[in-house]
């Protein structure tokens, strides 16, 4: 397809928008500055890292940067340095997008509303038994969702006590501080696990769980499929993967920061762009 990803022209009135992430990459870039290419749009985005959240967050106020994207680790620390909370940030305490309005920063949550119409359009029975491993911000929007969705058969599995059983606590689930031995019907990993990098081998569930499982949901975009997911396709189970969370997410990140919602053909354009071939046939259902 034609890259739309290059801007021919930056001005004084382009409009930037961002992402911050302890391990940025770039399909985020590619996704929303193709979008902004197929709709016209005069914005750009970048995606950033940074040591100091509390300088960066005070630079998007200072330049009036319009939006940020917010992951791992700054989606509960960069909550106190924001202005005010939507009801998705507030619900489950963790920040994914940061709308920028004159100065005043206010905190969202897309990653909840991505991973609960996913879930749903999937048709997965809520009486389905999940085992989940994580306890970030992104378990927060996850566990937040399937509660929402009338889940109640739940383990949260963190090594993390102290937030693990916080989390579990708080949305009616079991914890347990290490994987069991045994699996369950649905197998989430809301952990880097499998991510681009030094864990990009590994297994986030054992092969004997999926194997058995019915649903696997992996959280990790990069890459589209993970080890986990590549096993549950061979399988023949049903899978949602961390790319189509994402997109999911960027687009609801894309009509807040510009207030134009794009064509499922545009969504579909850039995810492909973005994440390659396959994760268009992915999204016939959801956009």
């Amino acid at each position: 397809m034609t890259d739309f990803s290059a801007k021919q022209s930056i001005g004084r009135d382009t409009r930037l928008c961002m992402s911050l992430s302890a391990r940025p990459g770039n399909a985020g870039s590619r996704l929303h500055n193709t979008l902004y290419g197929l709709l016209g749009l005069d914005y750009v985005y970048k995606s950033f890292s940074t040591t100091d959240l509390p300088a960066a967050i005070g630079g998007l106020r200072a330049l009036g940067i319009r939006g940020c994207a917010i992951s791992m680790p700054f989606k509960e620390a960069v909550i106190p340095l924001l202005d005010g909370l939507e009801d998705s940030a507030r619900a489950i305490d963790s920040v994914n997008t940061i709308v920028n309005d004159d100065g005043v920063l206010t905190g969202y949550n897309t990653d909840y509303t991505a991973v609960r119409d996913l879930v749903s359009r999937r048709g997965i029975d809520p009486a389905t038994p999940f085992l989940l491993r994580g306890s970030g911000g992104m378990a927060k929007a996850v566990v937040a969702a399937l509660r929402d969705l009338g889940f109640r058969d739940g383990t949260v599995v963190a090594r993390n006590a102290e937030a693990g059983q916080a989390l579990a606590a708080q949305y009616g689930f079991r914890w347990l501080p290490e994987l069991p031995e045994e699996g369950a019907a649905m197998l989430v990993n809301v952990t880097p696990l499998g991510m681009e990098g030094a864990q990009a081998d590994e297994l986030s569930f054992t092969p004997a769980q999926i194997a058995a499982c019915e649903v696997a949901f992996d959280v990790v975009a990069q890459p589209a499929e993970t080890p986990f997911i590549k096993a549950a396709l061979a399988a023949g189970k049903t899978v949602i993967s961390g790319a189509e969370v994402i997109v999911l997410q960027a687009v609801e990140q894309f009509v807040l920061y510009t207030g134009v919602r794009p064509s499922a053909d545009a969504v579909k354009a850039a995810a492909t762009f973005a994440h390659g071939p396959r994760i268009g046939p992915r999204l016939n259902d959801l956009v």
